[in-house]
């Protein structure tokens, strides 16, 4: 299979910070057949770089002292051709940076950001990782996703900070859904959680993972010690489901997904998870 076509703006890499990073590899290469290697702890903090039948799909890192007070989370990184001018606009937009730029020694430049709604999402400006290399097929993530308590201004945002060439999905009082890219071109999605997500909740980005049956990966997901936060559910673009693995991180699953054709979303979640 190629390589995917990473945009400028687009999801690139997705990565876990977890409190348990031997627990975390278990779990995922268990669950998605993941195989690891750990970087340099010099150069690169131990992190540790997750592959599926040779291809790159995802990161970990064990987190530190100075993260001890944060959940475990996935976050999803969007392609920076420049990640100071990116830093620079987050900025002007109203959004804030959490951690500057900093150079991964060969491999490219990477920064977090809080979005205009309050949503943590990082860039990466590449050079000899230039992302992941497998999507879309089971073990790789699927879909990403923003659940944002203010719509108007995240669609705004991506807009003008990433250069998001946005089409409108839906716009009802019950559905609101704005995706990057159009039909079988979409690449991630914004939806309106305003009605659902809790007060203490703030706006967050979401990773669906593709598997090739919900039901039984739900199953092995609870008997590796994942918690089911919601569905399974049937939907257009699939059988969802939102998982929480053994250390809280939360994710989602989706089989059968239709490659490309966009937001896997439309499921009645109203979990905010």
């Amino acid at each position: 299979m190629p390589s995917p076509d990473i945009t400028p703006g687009a999801p690139c890499w997705i990565d876990l910070m977890t409190s348990d990073a031997a627990k975390a590899k278990q779990f995922y290469g268990e669950l998605f057949g993941w195989d690891f290697q750990t970087g340099d702890e010099e150069k690169y903090g131990g992190y540790i770089t997750a592959s599926k039948n040779g291809k790159s799909v995802a990161g970990l890192m064990q987190k530190d002292e100075t993260m001890a007070g944060f959940p475990d989370a996935w976050s999803t990184y969007l392609r920076s051709d420049d990640a100071a001018a990116t830093a620079e606009a987050v900025t002007a937009h109203g959004g804030q940076v959490f951690m500057g730029p900093m150079d991964v020694p060969e491999q490219g430049h990477m920064a977090m950001f809080g979005d205009a709604t309050g949503a943590a999402i990082g860039i990466w400006q590449p050079r000899e990782m230039t992302g992941f290399e497998l999507v879309a097929e089971p073990g790789a993530a699927a879909w990403h996703e923003l659940h944002t308590k203010d719509y108007a201004t995240a669609v705004k945002f991506y807009q003008d900070v990433f250069g998001w060439d946005t089409d409108v999905m839906s716009d009802t009082p019950d559905f609101r859904y704005t995706t990057l890219g159009k039909g079988d071109s979409a690449k991630a999605g914004i939806m309106d959680a305003s009605a659902y997500l809790p007060a203490e909740v703030p706006s967050n980005w979401q990773v669906y993972f593709a598997v090739e049956d919900a039901d039984a990966s739900i199953e092995k997901a609870v008997g590796l010690g994942a918690r089911v936060i919601d569905g399974p559910d049937d939907t257009p673009f699939g059988r969802l489901a939102t998982l929480a693995d053994p250390t809280g991180a939360m994710f989602k699953i989706v089989a059968d997904t239709r490659q490309g054709t966009g937001d896997p979303a439309d499921s009645g979640d109203t979990t905010g998870a």
